[in-house]
């Protein structure tokens, strides 16, 4: 590369690094890669700059930062890469790179962006005042002056001088040539010349002897442990079926189900007696099969122990109560009667207000449909008024009709005259574009030929590259391993071990585990054993539990159903003054139906057939209008039709003439 390619590497790897995201050596790294350098001297000069830059980064900092602050306020804040690679290059790399090679390297840039910069670092008043003063905050006095200060100021005279001829440059005075003395010429020593050395016969190249394959078993897994697999799935399938079985026999004694023929003759009786309280009621559609069907509900072990649970604090109540009775507490009879007294009365209450409620809304209903009558009786009126109103504004709207009629039979004469005109235009544009298209098919065609060109010369270094590959892919490699299962890695550990004593301590840890393992079978064999008879003990006691619950709760549906017949009346004089009202309303309404009953007359019955009448001849009117303007626009298109298809034959036959 080139100083202008290196300087644009160094600035760029140095826009692109953020030290919170990623390394040093990543970013260099993918930076090379990314841009595919490849040239060793390259590389360690972008690596060496770019490091030095980020490690000295504070006292470039001072010095970019007092240049923008003072002489720089016009330049641009994205060349601060490019002064501090430079600033680096004249501080540490000075004696290493030589003037010539700084001087081409501040070539390769713009002199108007670097003359302003170094003219201000290079200011000696400035290196040995303040900048100076900014460096000793970070580093020792004596690391400032004897390796940054000491360099730069030992070839300040001739980086002044180049800032000056920088100067020159852009205020383009013309340096005077000097007068360059011709160079010595060196003649040859008139020497014998020695003998061409014999060239020597080459050494064969030993072969290597082929090596052994490695043996067939050592990628397959061992028949051991397929046959392992197998005996688990088969355990697991045993263990499988004994579950199941287990699960499906494990509470039989306590089922508490009633037999299927019982609960038919249950379902009858119940069947037949609610078919005794169906009186006005609507029919419905039965229920289906499936849902009358009861299905048993298996419960889990949790579900056992909880309803034991309840159980058995149930009575525990119940032995607490009968041992206060017997020590003396009171009945609760009384209050249970006086409890039912209490409701009996507060139901009485409660259907008189749903009557009371009842007979309201029949009560508003009428007056609603008396205030519907009086309201139909002003629409009608309004009606009337609206129709006069009709005619008016019907009338308004054929005279407006007839002027937009006249108007689009105007528009319609100025298009017309407006398509004869743009027909000689169309013809004007098509001859124009037809050059415009020889002008691109040419152009394409020296275009396809260059490109195919390229598209060559690359195939031909692409073939090239894949020779040279396949000749290096054919050298032979050496691969040769050797494995002695008795011997350590020899890393110093003090676990460390070989592979067979490994072996060998696996065999004996997979013995304990399985002796472990049977230990922990038993156990919890024993606490299923235990767990199964707490429940079967659990399923008694819910059982019994169950079967008084069941009785008690039929003694209390028999009660109901007694005092189900039992026809509550309510008497209240509030109700029978809103049923006097209600019979009132009803026979207004009823009187009012019958005066406003339609009576046909002659004269309406005459004036209706006149109204469809003239609808009829609007009706009529109105569709031969429609039918009319259709057949003139049908003619003035086809009109249209035909002058373009005349005017395309005349093209066409010029086009002709001029192809011959």
């Amino acid at each position: 590369m080139n100083h202008g390619q290196l300087l644009g590497h160094c600035t760029r790897v140095i826009d692109t690094y953020d030290s919170e995201m990623t390394s040093l050596e990543e970013q260099i790294n993918s930076y090379l890669k990314q841009h595919q350098v490849t040239e060793d001297g390259d590389r360690t000069f972008i690596m060496e700059v770019f490091s030095g830059c980020v490690r000295y980064s504070v006292i470039m900092k001072v010095v970019t930062e007092g240049f923008y602050a003072k002489d720089g306020k016009s330049t641009l804040r994205s060349d601060q890469s490019l002064y501090t690679v430079i600033c680096y290059m004249m501080l540490f790399r000075l004696d290493e790179l030589g003037l010539p090679h700084l001087r081409k390297f501040v070539q390769s840039r713009s002199a108007s962006k670097l003359h302003k910069f170094l003219n201000f670092f290079l200011d000696e008043r400035n290196l040995l005042t303040w900048v100076k003063d900014q460096w000793g905050k970070f580093y020792e006095q004596s690391f400032v002056e004897a390796n940054l200060l000491s360099p730069i100021q030992r070839w300040l005279p001739e980086l002044q001088e180049m800032v000056t001829c920088m100067k020159d440059k852009l205020d383009h005075k013309v340096k005077p040539k000097k007068k360059v003395a011709p160079a010595t010429e060196m003649k040859p020593f008139n020497l014998t010349q020695p003998k061409a050395r014999s060239i020597p016969v080459p050494e064969p190249i030993p072969q290597l002897q082929k090596h052994t394959p490695p043996p067939s078993g050592l990628y397959r897994t061992p028949s051991e442990f397929d046959r392992i697999n197998r005996q688990k799935e088969v355990n697991r399938r045993a263990a499988e079926e004994r579950l199941m079985e287990a699960s499906r026999i494990q509470f039989a004694c306590a089922n508490p189900e009633k037999s299927q023929k019982a609960k038919e003759v249950l379902n009858n009786i119940m069947s037949e007696e609610d078919c005794k309280l169906d009186f006005d009621k609507h029919k419905a559609h039965p229920v289906p099969g499936f849902l009358t069907k009861e299905v048993p509900v298996k419960l889990n072990a949790a579900s056992i122990l909880r309803e034991g649970l309840l159980y058995h604090r149930k009575e525990s109540e119940e032995m607490k109560k009968l041992e206060n009775l017997e020590a003396g507490a009171r009945d609760s009879s009384a209050f249970m009667r006086w409890q039912s007294d209490m409701r009996q009365r507060d139901l009485e209450v409660q259907l008189a207000e749903i009557e009371r409620r009842r007979l309201e809304g029949k009560l508003s209903h009428e007056e609603a449909i008396l205030a519907r009558q009086n309201l139909i009786r002003d629409n009608k009126s309004k009606v009337q008024d609206m129709k006069k109103e009709t005619e008016e504004l019907m009338k308004e709207f054929l005279e407006k009709k007839f002027q937009e009629e006249q108007m689009m039979k105007q528009l319609v004469e100025d298009t017309m005259q407006g398509h004869r005109n743009a027909k000689d235009a169309k013809k004007k544009l098509q001859e124009y574009k037809q050059k415009i298209v020889q002008e691109v098919t040419e152009e394409s065609r020296e275009l396809m030929r260059k490109a195919l060109e390229k598209a060559e010369i690359e195939m031909r270094r692409k073939m090239e590259l894949i020779h040279q590959i396949r000749a290096m892919e054919a050298v032979p490699a050496i691969r040769q391993k050797f494995v002695d299962l008795t011997s350590t890695a020899g890393m110093g550990l003090l676990s460390e071990m070989s592979i067979a004593e490994l072996q060998e301590r696996l065999c004996l840890m997979k013995t304990s585990q399985k002796e472990e393992e049977e230990r922990r079978r038993d156990d919890i064999l024993a606490s299923k054993q235990a767990k199964d008879q707490l429940l079967l003990d659990t399923l008694e006691t819910i059982s019994k539990h169950r079967t008084e619950l069941t009785r008690s709760a039929a003694l209390k549906h028999e009660e109901r159903k007694k005092m189900r017949g039992v026809k509550v009346e309510v008497k209240d004089e509030k109700l029978t003054e809103l049923q006097r009202r209600l019979e009132e309303k009803k026979a207004e309404r009823l009187q009012e139906q019958a005066n406003a009953k339609l009576v046909a007359s002659r004269h309406s019955a005459l004036r209706t057939r006149s109204l469809i009448h003239q609808k009829h001849c609007l009706e009529q009117n109105r569709w031969q209008e429609l039918e009319q303007s259709r057949e003139k626009n049908a003619r003035v298109l086809s009109q249209g039709v035909a002058s373009s298809k005349s005017a395309s034959g005349l093209r066409g036959a010029n086009a002709i003439a001029m192809t011959t």
